[in-house]
């Protein structure tokens, strides 16, 4: 049966081999893609690996000596520079990741993209924080990504001994960044948001049209084949296609992979040997793909296996019940709950957040019928053409066929709506100084030991720096655990942009920053007076430095610069209000793009699964589309109807699901942060139209095939 499953599959005529390619090439692009994706996880757990090495943990023993190590964070034009302090304290100290030796006294490494800054401005603004004597590149594997800045600085054991977070290790590198569970977790967020989608579109293709088969094999039975026989061809049939299209999808995915590497889905791009395939992933694909179409194709005949007339029997299924809504209302309620009673652990938020929002995801797969077939009764009811009416009667009759092609649409639909709509509110509420502003221009830098006072020579050079307006000590307020704003200064070092003091005041309370948390400096602002003489204040520690400037980037660049050569024991890096904010919003869009690539491949896939559905469809309705043309109805009329039953269901689904998932996003973020729901921005909504429309497209593009597979010839009865 298998040799004759096959000739069934190859030498079954045109009409089987167009059915063999074309569930091959689906196969193919679904296996592609999904071969991308489990890639794609590989390369950030490879990427956090090496995170994970910059910032090693404390270990001693064994026979190494320890390495003095020190990560610290460094800012240049808005951007991240990492600088690791590193120190031998012996002939055996482990080297760090990426350079062939540890850099002595004097020395340091690079990585590929601070060598360009380096080189290409001037040295006040960036090379003068290190001093000292090139030696080399930092290779890729001491790097996260191929456009990291990184800075490996030798010095001497007690010098990077007394540096910020210094600690000795004696392990440098090769732990996973992810445990197996995260891993597994990464798989299941990624499964709902693409990967549901790619396995929709291959289950689609491979049912392809499937009741032509029903007949072919009902025949089979009639001539004496056993259900286990017919079994076996439709699973040879099935496989012989999705075996081909998987070998297809392996050779796209290596062929693409350099390509797919450069692309910065998470914020930054990946190597190209990031982007790797484990044994098992390859197995999984290689042999889960076909063995799901086999399964596929033998499912669709559930019908023959009962009796050989079992196609020729086909009742109205079971109309779906509106009990389908329960799990999206518990999921919600959940969510409700959680804003007036949110656990105050992580692990109890997270076995609250995280349940409500898988119940939502399921409960919009299990009501999508149900949501399909009350749309299609209320097209029906307001219908005013034949078409509409035709194409509701249909989706009503049979919604879960009409809503099988569009469910990984809606799933991932509302998955992306949720992390863009998390995303884009706390960078609303987190983003940096808004350009031109007092902040945006402000330079602090916090010193992390005890500072009696600031030379006057560093205030000279500081105020010497084109650009400059002011700078400015702030002393530590020993009262800030009294409710004090954490910094001291005497009114006449308080520079007019920030503020002025209190009457009567001269010595005032401000924060280490010059400006609250969330409230930007302004010459309106009125600081309270403190309760210390100027004498009292001189005797205190200085716990900050702030420098105004006219916000340029050369300004900003070479007071960083002065401030980290004249305290080079700085803990993060002279930064501007809005660095970190910069940094950390540029992860969220990051993520948030990653979300955008999941939007336009799901509906692209969508689209797939459409077209390929519609097809179907109508190889399988050849007949009685026939008889309606010969009856009389224009080819026009029956075009809108195909169009109808394919459009209609997927901009319902897509609204529900944005809708369902912007609502789960602002409950969420009032449960966990207070924030309330800042929409997403247009691009947003531009990617979803422009989707929608393509999907759209490629609908249209199958209708000619109506005209060609009806007519007189298919209406006759044999």
């Amino acid at each position: 049966m298998i040799r004759f499953g096959l000739r069934l599959a190859v030498a079954g005529g045109r009409e089987a081999l167009t059915r063999l390619l074309v569930i091959a090439a689906a196969v193919a692009v679904g296996s592609g893609l999904l071969l991308t994706t489990l890639a794609g996880v590989n390369a950030v757990d490879a990427q956090l690996t090496r995170y994970a090495s910059i910032y090693p943990s404390a270990s001693t023993g064994g026979d190494a000596d320890p390495l003095w190590w020190s990560t610290r964070n460094d800012y240049f034009h808005g951007e991240q520079i990492i600088r690791i302090d590193v120190a031998a304290t012996g002939s055996n100290t482990p080297t760090p990741a990426g350079i062939p030796t540890t850099p002595g006294p004097g020395e340091f490494y690079a990585s590929p993209a601070l060598r360009e800054l380096l080189a290409a401005h001037p040295a006040d603004q960036l090379s003068d924080r290190y001093p000292g004597r090139d030696v080399g590149t930092v290779a890729p594997a001491g790097l996260t990504s191929p456009n990291t800045l990184l800075a490996i600085v030798g010095g001497t054991p007690d010098s990077v001994g007394e540096l910020p977070n210094a600690r000795q290790v004696s392990d440098v590198g090769d732990k996973p960044a992810l445990p197996e569970t995260t891993v597994n977790l990464i798989l299941g967020v990624i499964a709902g948001g693409l990967l549901f989608p790619v396995l929709i579109f291959i289950g689609t293709a491979t049912r392809l049209n499937a009741a032509r088969r029903e007949q072919r094999f009902a025949a089979l039975r009639l001539v004496g084949a056993t259900p286990r026989q017919i079994s076996t061809v439709a699973a040879v049939e099935a496989g012989a296609a999705a075996v081909a299209g998987t070998a297809v999808g392996f050779a796209l995915f290596y062929a693409f992979r350099g390509r797919m590497a450069g692309i910065p889905f998470t914020g930054m791009p990946f190597f190209p040997s990031d982007m790797s395939l484990g044994v098992l992933d390859a197995l999984m694909v290689a042999l889960g793909v076909p063995v799901g179409a086999a399964v596929a194709a033998q499912v669709s005949l559930r019908r023959v296996r009962i009796s050989p007339l079992g196609v020729t029997r086909r009742v109205t299924p079971r109309a779906p019940r509106a009990y389908r809504l329960i799990p999206i209302a518990i999921g919600v309620a959940v969510l409700f709950f959680a804003i007036g009673f949110r656990p105050a652990t992580s692990d109890g938020q997270t076995a609250v957040f995280l349940p409500a929002l898988l119940l939502i995801m399921a409960g919009l797969v299990f009501a999508g019928p149900w949501l399909t077939m009350v749309g299609a009764r209320v097209m029906a009811r307001y219908a005013s053409r034949t078409a509409t009416l035709i194409a509701a009667r249909r989706l009503a009759d049979n919604p879960k066929a009409g809503f099988r092609a569009i469910s990984g649409i809606m799933l991932a639909l509302f998955v992306t709506s949720v992390a863009v709509g998390v995303i884009t509110t706390i960078v609303d509420n987190r983003g940096p100084a808004p350009v031109g502003s007092t902040d945006a221009g402000t330079v602090t830098t916090v010193f992390d030991e005890k500072v009696p006072s600031v030379p006057d020579p560093l205030f000279a050079e500081l105020r010497a720096i084109s650009g400059v307006r002011s700078a400015t000590a702030i002393r530590e307020d020993p009262d800030i655990m009294n409710g004090g704003e954490g910094g001291l200064i005497a009114c006449t070092d308080l520079p007019s942009a920030y503020g002025r003091c209190a009457d009567g005041a001269s010595v005032i309370e401000v924060p280490i920053g010059l400006s609250r948390w969330r409230e930007s400096a302004s010459p309106a602002t009125v600081w309270p007076a403190a309760s210390f003489t100027l004498d009292e204040l001189q005797r205190l520690p200085v716990g900050a430095m702030v420098v105004g400037t006219d916000g340029s980037a050369a300004a900003i660049e070479r007071v960083r610069t002065v401030l980290e050569v004249a305290f080079p024991s700085f803990w993060v890096g002279p930064n501007v209000p809005g660095d970190f904010e910069s940094d950390f919003a540029n992860t969220l869009r990051g993520w948030e793009q990653l979300a955008n690539v999941i939007i336009v491949a799901s509906l692209a896939l969508g689209g797939c699964s459409l077209a390929v559905s519609v097809i179907g469809g109508l190889t399988e309705r050849r007949r009685p589309f026939s008889l309606l043309r010969l009856s009389g109805a224009p080819v026009r009329v029956l075009r809108r109807v195909v169009a109808l039953e394919s459009a209609v269901p997927m901009l319902a689904v897509a609204a529900v699901a944005i809708g369902m998932g912007l609502l789960a996003a602002h409950l969420f973020l009032r449960a966990q942060m207070g924030y309330t729901l800042v929409a997403p921005q247009p691009g947003f909504y531009v990617i979803i139209v422009v989707g929608l429309a393509a999907c759209l497209a490629v609908i249209a593009s199958t209708l000619p095939l109506l005209e060609r597979i009806t007519g007189p010839e298919t209406a006759r009865s044999e």
